[in-house]
């Protein structure tokens, strides 16, 4: 892989009805039904308007026989009416509503976490080798009459791991790992090949932005050293809805389309499903454009490992670096200081001097040419006049410079002052490219200065730089990078907004919380309750926990386990009735769905980490 200049990963073709995957062939865009796969005519209107608003192929839920066979009729409609786009069937359990879907349309995924294991019991097994094999037998006897079907019926197959639902078996060996999820689809894959049977995708999907990138990175290093090359299919589970949704997405998927990897994509939100599809094309227009972009020559360090979870260890100064969160700086150099109390940024910058407006209580960092050492005012240099800055008596120094200024003259400078902070910079069209360049520069020459990352931008729509700033910033802190971030925008977004978005980003990234995180599933025919309501009313109960991840899932088929993450979840148990859970434990279950969200309350302020909200 190359670190620095883009270009799409090489992947062999799959063939999914007129729409092939994979190869020379363009990013694909997909979404999800939320109908009752029982329900005809509501399926087949949702499908079109998903297809009407750009998507390449259309999933649908098959809980069972009865709904796979129901997919024929829902076909017939949607063919009926000119359409054409690829259908596929999402299974969960039941080999044999997959062999049903599997004669009908043209894609089925399965899950290998419990296409033939039962539900997670969350329990300690441990199985000898022999024990092991005879479990991967059994997944034998039920995947090939699979492929067989798909082979008869020419339909693909996706691998579609989730990190919430992997195997007791898995767990046993690997724990709920990227290495588990890999060997998760590695298993069902060899079968695959044993059985002559490629035309597969494959996904690795998490809510968790962190696992998610090292699982897919490890499986692509994985499939390449035994000389495969399967297409890969893109999401983050559970991202949530609005804003949240939106950064979430685009950090996890951005992070890896920005590498050339995956090759179709789903945007999951806890929407209506056809308003993921214009989030996803905007996603890959925005990361497509970097084609044949003007190449940047750099190093990549020897000890960085793009499997890695560890952050790079850079020094402290202030506040920034060393084990300190990752700041947010705010570009206030316009005279606007109009801040959001619950979002206030650590320090503000405000161009050539301090304003008599600025608020004192934040530090300010200002152009040196006007800085006067003014209390909790720290002053910002670039390459025109750096060779003032070992006068300062300034305690943090910052440091403007894009990756063609960073020269070894420069690199000594950083080594011998550690009173600095950087604050890189870029305009090239691979900007991710460049501010990667300046990281393992400084690593390869064993300087552990600071660094935060600045981003400019012309956007007026919110969803277009939610969409961009994620993608760009969020990849660098998933390799390790960072120590603060700082956004430019010159359109019409209110600053106080880009405030929020740059610690939205910081916290898809895992790396600084700021506000309740709500793992909350995008909603299907399996939902067992109306997701977009319940989420806003247990939004609206818990929102000012920010010290809180909330679980909000229509079913128990990632429920428990994409939870395991969260500090509580609310979970659809049957029509009607939600269970509610503490981490990945069961504590009451069949609650009215009208009382749930006080009992979600109650049972947070039983566990001691209820806060009355402020007035």
């Amino acid at each position: 892989m190359d670190y620095f200049n883009y270009k799409r990963r090489a992947s062999s073709v799959a063939e999914i009805g007129d729409t092939p995957i994979g190869g020379s062939n363009p990013i694909r865009i997909q979404s999800m039904t939320n109908t009752n796969t029982n329900d005809t005519e509501a399926s087949a209107e949702q499908v079109i308007r998903i297809v009407q608003a750009g998507a390449d192929y259309v999933r649908l839920t098959a809980q069972g026989v009865r709904e796979a066979e129901n997919l024929r009729n829902i076909k017939e409609v949607v063919r009926g009416k000119g359409y054409t786009t690829p259908l596929i069937a999402d299974i969960h359990f039941n080999p044999r509503a997959a062999e049903a879907a599997a004669k009908i349309v043209e894609k089925v995924r399965i899950n290998p976490g419990n296409f033939v294991d039962r539900v997670k019991t969350f329990e300690t097994f441990g199985y000898t080798d022999e024990e092991y094999a005879q479990e991967i037998e059994k997944i034998r006897a039920k995947l090939v009459p699979l492929l067989d079907i798909c082979k008869e019926h020419k339909t693909a197959l996706r691998i579609g791991v989730n990190h919430g639902s992997l195997s007791d078996r898995i767990m046993s060996r690997y724990g709920d790992t990227p290495e588990g999820m890999v060997e998760s689809c590695m298993e069902f894959l060899h079968i695959c090949l044993d059985e002559d049977f490629t035309d597969i995708v494959i996904s690795m999907k998490t809510s968790n932005t962190v696992v998610m990138s090292k699982a897919v990175r490890l499986l692509v290093a994985r499939m390449e050293k035994e000389g495969l090359a399967f297409p890969l299919h893109l999401g983050v589970t559970e991202a949530g809805d609005g804003e949240d949704g939106r950064i979430k997405s685009a950090v996890g998927i951005g992070s890896l389309l920005s590498d050339g990897i995956g090759d179709t994509i789903r945007v999951s939100l806890s929407e209506d499903p056809e308003f993921e599809v214009p989030v996803a094309q905007k996603l890959v227009a925005y990361i497509t454009r970097m084609a044949d972009h003007p190449e940047i020559t750099a190093e990549a360090c020897p000890k960085y490992s793009p499997f890695s979870t560890d952050r790079r260890e850079t020094y402290i100064v202030g506040n920034i670096g060393g084990d300190s969160l990752p700041v947010v700086i705010s570009d206030r150099s316009q005279g606007n200081f109009e801040l959001n109390s619950h979002f206030l940024p650590d320090y503000i910058y405000v161009g050539k001097e301090l304003p008599t407006a600025a608020p004192r209580a934040i530090p300010s960092i200002i152009d040196v040419e006007g800085w006067k050492g003014e209390k909790n005012t720290y002053p910002l240099f670039n390459t025109s006049n750096r060779n003032e800055i070992k006068e300062s008596p300034a305690s943090v120094k910052f440091f403007k410079l894009s990756y063609p200024e960073l020269d070894k003259s420069m690199i000594e400078l950083l080594k011998s002052d550690r009173s600095i902070v950087l604050i890189v910079a870029t305009d090239h069209i691979n900007g991710l490219g460049e501010q990667r360049a300046v990281v393992h520069a400084l690593m390869i020459n064993d300087c552990d200065t600071p660094v935060i990352f600045h981003r400019r931008y012309t956007e007026n729509e919110t969803e277009d730089l939610q969409i961009k700033a994620a993608a760009d910033l969020g990849t660098l802190y998933l390799d390790g990078f960072g120590n603060g971030i700082m956004l430019q925008n010159e359109g019409t977004i209110p600053l106080k907004n880009i405030d929020a978005y740059m610690f939205g980003i910081l916290q898809a990234s895992r790396i600084r919380t700021s506000k309740t995180e709500y793992i909350s599933c995008p909603s299907c025919g399996r939902t067992l309750f109306d997701l977009q309501t319940t989420v806003a009313l247990v939004k609206g109960a818990t929102s000012h926990l920010k010290h809180l991840k909330i679980g909000v899932m229509g079913c128990i088929v990632n429920g428990p386990g994409e939870m395991a993450d969260a500090d509580y979840g609310y979970v659809g148990a049957e029509k009607g009735k939600i269970s509610l859970y503490k981490k990945k434990n069961l504590i009451e279950k069949n609650i009215p769905s009208e009382f749930a969200v006080e009992r979600l309350v109650q049972l947070i302020k039983i566990n001691g980490d209820w806060v009355e909200p402020e007035i």
